[in-house]
């Protein structure tokens, strides 16, 4: 079996030590800023913190689950980023989720809940796909079934839509109205009502500089230049420990060499003429 000289794999054992040192100091600073999310909600965070100059790291737990977290001195900025932009969008529950099959028989009152809220959510689902929209909701007022009563409340139903700054959303309320009056039945364009907030962008979160990649992180422009000075002086302290190692192993290995040739040395015969007795010459 080949043996491969200690010195060839020295400097990649040095390199990543070094970048398992940066790692534990980088990861020392970070504070979590929101858990629990899914792929496309962890995906849309992250690419609006690195749009405003913000380095963002995603991590999965044993469920999937993914947790994104920034340095701690960015933590206030990255949430008020966050808050304006509508992130983490809220996830919606599906027709199949709100209706899943269980054991117990649900009532009418129930079974009326449910739709409505199903309603509500495939709605608001739809309503926050237009481009501009950070969050929407809807509202849903469904008519009481009475077989006794001729007359009846009508369904309407109410739309809450923060935007963006800036975006027309005005010339998007007709369709918004007709897109929930269609989805809902006995529900006309008249019953339905639409409120527009505009989210303003705050002068703190406009875009800064962009973040650099450094041992495979992203880090800060300001940041760099301290992440280097971290990184040279673990390099510099994993090497004077791996000379003090060397000069241990060799000092023991020459030490081990003198033993030896101590030994040979008082193990080896007296030559003749060296230590021997001669005999006494006949009288």
């Amino acid at each position: 079996m080949p043996v491969v000289p200690a010195s060839s794999s020295r400097p990649c054992r040095l390199r990543i030590a070094a970048a398992i040192a940066l790692a534990l100091v980088v990861a020392a600073c970070k504070a979590e800023l929101y858990g629990n999310l899914d792929e496309r909600q962890a995906n849309e965070i992250v690419a609006a913190l690195q749009h405003h100059g913000i380095a963002a790291s995603r991590g999965a737990d044993k469920e999937g689950r993914i947790t994104v977290s920034v340095d701690g001195r960015d933590f206030a900025r990255a949430f008020d980023i966050l808050r304006n932009n509508g992130l983490p969008r809220r996830a919606h529950a599906t027709l199949g989720e709100v209706f899943k099959p269980e054991g117990l028989v649900a009532s009418p009152l129930q079974e009326r809940a449910r739709m409505t809220y199903a309603l509500s959510e495939e709605l608001s689902r739809s309503v926050g796909e237009i481009d501009g929209v950070l969050s929407a909701r809807v509202h849903i007022v469904l008519p009481e079934y009475a077989p006794l009563q001729h007359a009846s409340t009508p369904a309407s139903a109410s739309v809450l839509i923060r935007h963006r700054a800036g975006v027309p959303m005005g010339e998007y309320v007709p369709q918004i109205k007709t897109l929930v009056a269609n989805g809902i039945a006995g529900l006309t364009y008249d019953g339905v009502s639409v409120v527009l907030v505009p989210a303003p962008e705050r002068p703190d979160t406009l875009a800064e500089a962009a973040p650099v990649s450094f041992l495979g992180m992203w880090l800060r422009p300001d940041s760099l230049g301290w992440a280097r000075l971290l990184m040279g002086l673990a390099a510099l302290t994993i090497a004077v420990l791996a000379a003090g190692l060397g000069y241990a192993v060799w000092r023991s290995r020459s030490s081990v060499y003198a033993l030896g040739t101590t030994r040979r040395e008082a193990e080896r015969p007296p030559e003749a003429g060296q230590g021997a007795v001669l005999p006494r010459e006949a009288a």
